[in-house]
């Protein structure tokens, strides 16, 4: 049993091919919590044309559980629809209340349903799945954790199924977001498509084999101007003024373009050509029933910020595609994987 309320804290890695390494993750103390939220039907609001307000809601609890916890060096993952998060035992409170505090925010303000949940690692350790960590340094300001062994899938996968839930309380209180925004315009494609792709290992018990695909499968964007960043090179605008060229390159070193979330989570600007490459290369290891996947081209990206008080130089920027994005990734994954299972039936 790993007991303690110590995150392993092993230095972050500053390129991103280091972290596809299964020997880099340190395992996650036993009775450290993991979160997980995820709009409801958040296709059927994507295609409404509310994907600001499910990106929103997805970020809502990092914003939340930071500012109630006083502090941003907890592990977190932003998904599109949702996010995840691990924090000691003894911030079972916080998290309780955070989870309980920004369902009932999507619900009364945005109008969307999210699902929240809270499981200790020890319970996922107990179901044959594993949470553990390392870190990424996206820029000297900015770093991320990265999650592997399956454990946040199969939490995602139990809570889905009405396991672990936490239950809005009577008297949810109005959550605080102080820093949470989505002040930019969308982002348009300056290479052909923006791309978001999910790609999963089937068996966590042979990391190196999907790591081995994994970097085949960056080798391909890495090729490419920016290696296929979804944030042009040159400056943007903000819906309210205009931001300087050095303050736009800071945006885009510090955003979540690339990530290792038990799998490959990846926005890309990206010419069809390299995405048809890669997905000859996923089909392929699929067929051989090494992974899942699933991707969603669109015709731009859409980046939500989060300004930690206090620390502005350590903005952090999640990227999502705008057109169903990470959400649509996984529809497809989902709809293929029970499609081999009804043709292994027959």
């Amino acid at each position: 049993m790993i007991n303690s309320h110590a995150e392993p804290r092993r230095a972050a890695y500053d390129e991103f091919s280091l972290v596809l390494d299964p020997d880099v993750y340190e395992p996650l103390p036993d009775d450290w919590l993991i979160g997980i939220t995820d709009v409801v039907s958040s296709t059927a609001a994507i295609r409404s044309g509310r994907y600001e307000d499910v990106n929103y809601a997805g970020a809502s609890i990092i914003a939340a559980l930071g500012n109630a916890w006083g502090s941003f060096a907890f592990p977190f993952v932003f998904r599109g629809d949702g996010a995840a998060f691990a924090l000691p035992a003894n911030g079972i409170m916080a998290a309780t209340s955070a989870l309980r505090d920004v369902a009932g925010f999507a619900k009364a303000e945005l109008h969307l349903d999210l699902r929240v949940g809270l499981v200790t690692v020890g319970e996922i350790r107990a179901n044959g799945r594993d949470v553990r960590i390392a870190r990424y340094a996206a820029s000297e300001s900015a770093t991320y954790a990265m999650f592997a062994g399956g454990g946040l899938k199969w939490a995602d996968q139990q809570i889905k199924n009405g396991r672990f839930l936490v239950k809005p309380g009577r008297y949810a209180m109005t959550p605080d977001l102080t820093g949470l925004s989505c002040d930019w315009a969308p982002f348009p494609s300056q290479r052909g498509e923006i791309l978001s792709l999910l790609v999963e290992p089937r068996d966590h018990t042979r990391p190196e084999v999907f790591a081995a695909l994994a970097r085949r499968v960056l080798a391909v964007f890495d090729a490419a101007p920016r290696r296929s960043h979804p944030l042009s090179g040159g400056t943007a605008m903000a819906r309210e003024k205009q931001v300087s060229a050095k303050r736009w390159s800071e945006v885009a070193s510090n955003s979540d373009f690339r990530k290792f979330d038990d799998g490959l989570r990846l926005t890309l600007d990206c010419a069809p050509d390299q995405i048809d490459s890669v997905e000859a290369m996923l089909d392929a290891a699929r067929a051989r029933g090494e992974i899942d996947f699933g991707l969603h081209r669109q015709s731009h990206a859409l980046m939500t910020c989060l300004v930690p008080s206090g620390r502005p130089d350590s903005h952090l920027h999640f990227l999502d595609g705008m057109g169903g994005g990470y959400a649509k990734a996984a529809e497809m994954m989902e709809e293929d994987a029970l499609a081999e299972g009804r043709q292994r039936a027959l």
